[in-house]
């Protein structure tokens, strides 16, 4: 992985008139996404003073923009940054698992140790690869998130529209989501559902750890067994609520943990399984499916999977 140094940018003031991509956008947003590296609060302090006009007009920060209007953005200067290049080997990587890809959509089968984006010292993640592999992805943004150790399928959006359009069916939780996992022993079967609060922490490292807590939020995971052996059992996990590390949180609280999960997993277990080879975590975004587009998406797991339940 390569390093480029982009010096500060002097942007002179101008004036944008908005496209499809970001109807309905509100402008604090909009200005985040086109001030790169300018800090939230220089944003917000000069939607305060009046210095950011949509025809002409003061606005506030929620105020949002429709097709034609035309916003004045006041001079401003980008900090300094590192940008980090993908080398050929991540390119590769992300090329051949490529699911789908049309004018709206990119979707991948994102590979287990990969970040979804960078930060907490990572440089660079999925999304800042992709955006640089060729200029048609230079827009491209996280629809939502997996786990680093987590691999499956991952929805990107390339149009502004198509993601407005995502994360409300996010949030409204009409996107269905079906992970495979593999835990030691023997899930019961009549243990169908597990619907415990969870609630999110910051450690004084900067991780996040979460919790069972009933100050927490509401949480549903669905799990059906699909195969077992005399030591793991593979689940189907089908999550209702889309909270951090709620599968592994879940599985972990009835007492059977993900296979090599670092954060919430049994630490023996662990260590024998990386003595034997393996070394990422059994987590696994199977399928996704956007009621809204009518699209269905689904990647199989790794063969480290088969293999150990082999």
């Amino acid at each position: 992985m390569s390093k480029e140094l982009t010096e500060g940018n002097f942007h002179s003031v101008q004036t944008r008139e908005i496209d499809e991509n970001y109807e309905n956008t509100r402008i604090d947003n909009y200005l985040i996404s086109l001030m790169k590296n300018v800090p939230k609060s220089r944003i917000y302090s000069i939607i305060r003073k009046g210095q950011v006009r949509i025809n002409g007009s003061r606005c506030k920060p929620n105020k949002k923009l429709q097709i034609g209007d035309k916003v004045r953005v006041p001079p401003y200067r980008s900090a300094e940054t590192i940008i980090n290049k993908p080398n050929d080997s991540l390119i590769n990587l992300i090329q051949k698992n490529i699911i789908f890809d049309d004018k709206s959509l990119l979707v991948l089968n994102k590979p287990a140790g990969l970040a979804s984006h960078g930060g907490s010292g990572l440089k660079l993640g999925l999304i800042e690869a992709v955006r640089q592999i060729d200029p048609i992805y230079k827009n491209t943004h996280l629809v939502h998130r997996l786990d680093r150790e987590t691999s499956g399928v991952m929805i990107l959006a390339k149009k502004r529209s198509t993601l407005r359009q995502l994360n409300e069916e996010w949030r409204e939780g009409r996107v269905e989501k079906k992970y495979t996992a593999l835990i030691k022993g023997s899930w019961p079967e009549k243990l169908a559902s597990i619907n415990k609060k969870l609630i999110k922490n910051q450690l004084r490292s900067g991780e996040r750890e979460v919790k069972v807590s009933n100050q927490g939020k509401d949480s549903l995971t669905l799990v059906k067994v699909l195969k077992k052996n005399e030591n793991f059992t593979k689940l189907e996990c089908e999550i209702k609520t889309g909270r951090t590390h709620q599968i592994r949180v879940h599985l972990s609280s009835e007492g059977y943990p993900v296979l090599g999960d670092l954060k919430y997993g049994d630490k023996s277990i662990n260590k024998a399984l990386r003595n034997k080879g393996f070394s990422r975590m059994f987590l696994h975004s199977k399928s996704i499916k956007l009621p809204t587009l009518n699209l269905f998406f689904e990647a199989d797991e790794n063969k480290d999977f088969n293999n150990l339940l082999k």
